[in-house]
């Protein structure tokens, strides 16, 4: 087995890195072209047929138009095309900007506009979701290639192409619409360089190789699904395309299709549990499972630990975001850890953490976590004063998150904008959250602050098990003797589904924005809710 070496250097883990993501597949076609790269249902494309198809692909887009420097958008969910689609825009030397199709009309026609998107493409044949958006957009279904019913939409004729770039850091790969806390896309520009260090060093430390296997249940449309591509096609090894996840079906891949890694959010081995609880299924099977991640909110101890029991094997929690492409930290693979930790950097990653106000904090307080790296991204596409609110003249990006070290080992707290000052006290929502969430009836809690005479309110939103009989009223019993006054909830209201984006990760500020209008919540599955006040 692979030894790991802690000290070792991101130049070394980069040594043969190739300068385009389209580029990671050469090795695997020299060195095993048969071996399976991708797999979607019954159908599955060797690494040799990718490599050939994506060279068919590349041609038939540029016949379409699609020139080097163009930004082109990908509506689709996981599956083959959009693989195949994604490498070939990297070899024409365009930006690839894909877009999930559960995203509204409204929301799609933001990121057309604001990128100048030459055209639009849409996996019409495997998804209705971005059949629907083709019909809006007036998209015609093209063969491109081997990929049949790929909708195409109208060319831009005034689109601009920008500068391209030899150099692979400065080059763009793709340029991925990230909202936030804050609800505004931003186009985040992320450069080949800056994905291949990330993948090839998380590979790296999670000992990956060409046998193994990933089932890939995050969207492609998110940074942690496009890395995970590209990270196991890296290596080698084989990627089963999830269009969109059921925990049934997972269950059932993991049980027999030889799946050794899955990465999820929260959320996903949540419902996981949940299938296995509703099922009256015993156990749920290991498989062939050597390693299960998790990342992209934050972890809940009592959650980790009830998979590590059901699957016999530490869930390592990690920590980044879509403008460090993702990789800032993870547990390592042999230093598991019992807590919530997310792990030590990664090699490369600088870290440091400072006041609200700029100042250096000591050790093991909390503030806001500065990183620099090769792994940060270009900046924010047209827009150069949003980027230098984040990224100094050094480097350092403000990822705006409120962290702490003990020692080398990273906790994150919170994020700045979602801290709660309530009586001159700093509340962050994780801890509130992680006693809600420890109720053996809660799936899932979020809290956010309410201004309130001069001070602000804490308001927990929780969403329970089906059937549970658990009020607010319990809920505020159960948090009473675990949180201090000072942060213990004003009121909690329990919905039948949080809202969330389609990684799981909670929209909180679509929850503040339903108590700031003076709603009762915001409009999911039509939930019914109970109110609590203290």
């Amino acid at each position: 087995m692979l030894e790991l070496s802690e000290t070792i250097s991101v130049d070394e883990i980069a040594v043969g890195l190739p300068s385009r993501i389209h580029e990671v597949t050469a090795g695997p076609v020299a060195r095993a072209p048969d071996r399976i790269a991708l797999v979607e249902g019954g159908a599955s494309w060797s690494y040799r047929e990718l490599e050939q198809r994506v060279g068919e692909i590349a041609t038939v887009l540029s016949s379409l138009g699609i020139r080097a420097g163009d930004r082109m958008i990908i509506v689709s969910e996981n599956c083959i095309a959009l693989a195949a689609l994604l490498l070939a825009t990297s070899r024409l030397d365009a930006w690839a900007i894909v877009a999930n199709p559960r995203l509204s009309a409204r929301e799609l026609d933001q990121i057309r506009d604001h990128s100048g998107a030459r055209r639009m493409f849409f996996t019409s044949g495997t998804s209705k979701e971005a059949a629907a958006h083709a019909s809006r957009y007036g998209a015609e279904n093209w063969r491109i290639g081997p990929l049949a019913e790929i909708g195409v939409g109208p060319l831009n004729e005034s689109a601009t192409v920008q500068p391209v770039e030899t150099d692979p850091a400065r080059q763009v790969a793709v340029l991925i619409y990230t909202s936030g806390t804050t609800g505004t896309p931003k186009g985040v520009m992320l450069s080949h360089d800056n994905l291949l260090i990330s993948a090839k060093t998380t590979a790296y430390f999670r000992r990956m190789n060409e046998k193994d296997k990933i089932h890939l249940v995050l969207p492609i449309s998110h940074i942690v699904g496009i890395s995970l591509l590209i990270m196991t096609l890296m290596v080698g090894g084989t990627v089963r395309m999830v269009s969109k996840y059921d925990p049934a079906a997972t269950a059932k891949a993991v049980a027999e299709e030889g799946v050794t890694i899955l990465n999820g959010v929260p959320a996903t081995y949540q419902r996981l549990l949940e299938y296995k609880s509703v099922s009256g299924v015993e156990q749920l099977s290991r498989g062939s499972l050597r390693l299960i991640a998790v990342a992209g909110a934050p972890l809940d101890l009592n959650l980790k630990l009830r998979v590590e029991k059901e699957f016999g094997l530490p869930l390592l929690n990690g920590y980044g975001i879509t403008e460090c492409s993702p990789g800032i930290s993870g547990v390592r693979f042999d230093r598991p850890r019992s807590d919530q930790a997310v792990g030590t950097l990664l090699p490369g990653v600088e870290a440091r953490v400072r006041t609200i106000e700029g100042f250096p904090t000591v050790s093991g307080e909390v503030g806001e976590l500065h990183v620099r790296g090769r792994n940060v991204m270009l900046g924010y596409y047209r827009a150069p004063e949003l980027t230098a609110k984040v990224i100094d003249s050094e480097g350092w990006f403000n990822t705006g998150d409120l962290a702490r070290f003990d020692g080398d080992c990273l906790y994150i707290v919170g994020r700045t904008k979602e801290m709660i000052i309530r009586s001159g006290f700093n509340v962050y929502p994780a801890e509130v959250e992680a006693v809600l969430s420890s109720h053996k009836d809660v799936v899932q809690s979020a809290v956010v602050g309410r201004a309130a005479d001069g001070n602000e309110e804490i308001v927990a939103f929780v969403q329970l098990l089906p059937g549970s009989c658990t009020t607010p009223e319990t809920l505020m019993h159960f948090v009473r003797s675990q949180l201090t006054s000072y942060k213990r909830p004003s009121e909690i209201v329990i919905l039948d589904a949080l809202p969330a984006t389609s990684t799981g990760k909670i929209l909180k500020h679509k929850l503040a924005e339903s108590l700031r209008e003076g709603g009762a919540a915001p409009a999911v599955q039509t939930p019914e809710f109970r109110r609590q006040h203290i």
